[in-house]
């Protein structure tokens, strides 16, 4: 079930600011569209490729708050989301999800706070025990296990900035329990193992724009697998002296 079908980006102006620069979104403007035709959507890249941007404008666009949360969360502790979603056309599904959730890792803490206000009842659907209580892996651990339910859309921003590698696997499994209870993902990420969902599709934001790929073709896996088939090698490679 795919409640986003796939988004399109109209006319670049100046409104846009520094996002317009941004060579996915460039590409973005003239590829037309990026199609979500699987349960589970990656975007990958670089640090300052636009990820976060992107998955920002598909966010506020759908109507999630921008420092994250349910949709129904309303707070805001400093306006900082990019103009980005004023361009964003979102191609829906004819259903929509019955819940959702927009995770972002650099605002977890302003989403859990805003949480604490909110009572004891709407707590209980977060496990029952504030997300402050928690360390932060237990608390990312925490919501995914107990506020995503089946039938929602789930976008997420580095999920794993707070997971171990075994909790990220673990989240893996969470990610399928869900998809096959009819809920879609959209997820920017960093980790090899949570890029690893089967058959997912992936996107790769690069200078060169955006590019659909396969998982062994990421840089993130080909790097990872270099540096895990030899680490030794590639300590003495790059603490090697000019």
């Amino acid at each position: 079930m795919n409640y986003i079908r796939s988004i399109k980006l109209e006319k670049l102006t100046k409104e846009l600011g520094y996002t317009a620069k941004i060579p996915a979104v460039k590409s973005l403007a003239t590829a037309g569209e990026l199609a979500f035709n699987s349960p589970v959507t990656y975007f990958v890249g670089e640090n300052g490729t636009g990820k976060s941007t992107l998955l920002e404008a598909i966010a506020v666009k759908y109507g999630f708050n921008a420092e994250g949360g349910s949709l129904n969360f309303s707070f805001a502790t400093k306006e900082t989301h990019s103009p980005l979603y004023s361009a964003v056309k979102l191609v829906r599904g004819i259903e929509r999800p019955r819940t959702g959730f927009f995770l972002r890792a650099e605002s977890f803490y302003n989403a859990a706070s805003y949480i604490d206000t909110l009572g004891s009842t709407i707590l209980d659907a977060y496990g029952g025990v504030s997300l402050h209580e928690q360390s932060h892996g237990e608390s990312f651990f925490s919501l995914v296990m107990n506020r995503f339910k089946g039938h929602g859309l789930y976008i997420l921003d580095e999920p794993e900035a707070a997971l171990s590698p075994s909790r990220q696997m673990s989240l893996l499994v969470r990610i399928n329990e869900l998809a096959e209870q009819e809920s879609q993902f959209i997820i920017a990420t960093h980790s090899p193992i949570v890029l690893a969902y089967p058959g997912s599709v992936i996107y790769e934001l690069t200078e060169d724009g955006i590019n659909r790929t396969e998982y062994k073709n990421t840089e993130i896996y080909s790097v990872m697998k270099v540096f895990m088939d030899s680490p030794e090698r590639m300590i003495d490679h790059l603490f090697e002296k000019e």
